[in-house]
């Protein structure tokens, strides 16, 4: 595999020492204030929060949130709790430079509180005052403007002072920001990088997971929409690949895995690695080159194979049939197509029903190499040796 300039990655290997300290070490390892967060706590009150939001000095990006966003009446909940008064969770930040700072834990609640102020939704499912449901903040009676505006959002700011460097700080916020969301809905890694490592490379691949043939090819909803503007905004895929943001994560894999040689040990560490790596030293000319490949290896498989592009072809219960999408497939599809050209190809010399039965009968015969028990960078690459055998019969 050929790569383009400035696409350097090496993958830097953690590895854990075990040492045998005495207590007298340990004690002065804790005096030093070695691995020990310093915070601050701060304040706002709910009718500044907008305000706030638009300053510069307070990163508020969109992307930064999960997919599972807020129904209506969970939003209306947290102004309920407001209205009586019942102590709602502080929300936690990053100073990333000094005064100025990123949401680690709380977005939700902050862009709920502020589209309550700008009348976006009305108050529903309340059971302690269910007088004020269908009202928006402009419809409430003065007394409970009064109320909830003088109500404060707490907060707790992790300060530069944290960490040393870039790297330090990197994995206090992963800490952190892990340990915080232990409880209730346990986080993909993928949604774990995306709250902590922003960035140009990232934004790029949720776009491309918007591609519409991509989402086509993994049964992801085509009416859901990643612009805050559309009424459909808020509603939510039932695949589970959207809600998790795993879609974006196949999108990371396709470019973590032209770097295979580089894959050792964990899969979650490759990818982390991969995409900080991305974020601090990819160009925009590179990204560019990157939204292309992509894009292109999307509509080579989709128009060689179609719906089956990224299906196995298994055997279930004695009988034969098609999978659905699957990482096995996508992985070395995705590399092997990396290879050709889609002028190369000859669509005229197989129908699109030829070509699939060419994919089915590559899938019966190698059904021991593609069972998925094994997902490491031997059998990633050699499914994808098997794949470009057949794709070699298709090309001019």
């Amino acid at each position: 595999m050929e790569f383009f300039e400035g696409e350097k990655f090496i993958n830097k290997k953690t590895e854990i020492e075990k040492t045998e300290n005495t207590d007298e070490q340990i004690n002065k390892k804790y005096d030093s204030g070695e691995v020990r967060i310093v915070t601050e706590q701060a304040r706002y009150p709910l009718p500044t929060l907008k305000e706030m939001s638009m300053k510069d000095k307070y990163n508020l990006h969109p992307d930064f949130q999960r997919r599972r966003r807020w129904s209506q009446e969970k939003k209306s909940k947290l102004i309920e709790s407001f209205i009586i008064n019942v102590p709602v969770p502080p929300v936690f930040l990053y100073e990333i430079d000094y005064a100025s700072f990123e949401v680690m834990d709380g977005l939700q609640r902050i862009t709920t509180i502020i589209d309550f102020y700008d009348d976006m939704y009305e108050l529903e499912g309340l059971e302690e005052w269910k007088e004020l449901n269908g009202k928006k903040y402009s419809q409430l009676p003065v007394r409970i403007k009064e109320g909830i505006d003088r109500r404060y959002l707490s907060s707790i700011i992790l300060l530069k002072e944290s960490a040393k460097d870039d790297i330090e700080a990197d994995r206090l916020k992963k800490l952190v920001f892990e340990r915080l969301n232990s409880g209730g809905v346990k986080l993909t890694p993928q949604e774990t990088r995306n709250a902590l490592y922003d960035g140009e490379f990232n934004r790029m691949c949720i776009k491309l997971s918007n591609n519409n043939t991509f989402k086509k090819l993994w049964n992801i909803n085509d009416n859901i929409s990643n612009n805050e503007e559309d009424e459909d905004y808020y509603e939510i895929d039932d695949n589970k690949l959207y809600r998790d943001m795993s879609d974006v994560e196949l999108v990371l894999r396709y470019f973590a895995f032209r770097h295979i040689e580089q894959y050792s040990s964990r899969l979650d560490i490759f990818l982390d690695n991969f995409l900080r790596n991305g974020n601090n030293t990819f160009s925009t000319d590179l990204l560019s080159k990157y939204e292309n490949i992509f894009n292109a290896n999307i509509d080579k498989a989709n128009k060689l194979f179609g719906e089956n592009a990224f299906r196995q072809f298994k055997e279930y219960r004695n009988k034969f049939k098609w999978s659905e999408p699957s990482r096995t497939a996508y992985d070395p599809m995705m590399r092997a197509l990396s290879d050709f050209e889609q002028d190369q190809f000859d669509f005229e010399k197989y129908t699109l029903e030829e070509r699939v039965e060419m994919l089915e009968e590559l899938y019966k015969s190698n059904a021991i190499k593609f069972n998925g028990k094994k997902q490491g960078k031997t059998e990633i690459l050699e499914r994808t040796e098997i794949i470009k055998e057949l794709l070699n019969k298709l090309v001019k």
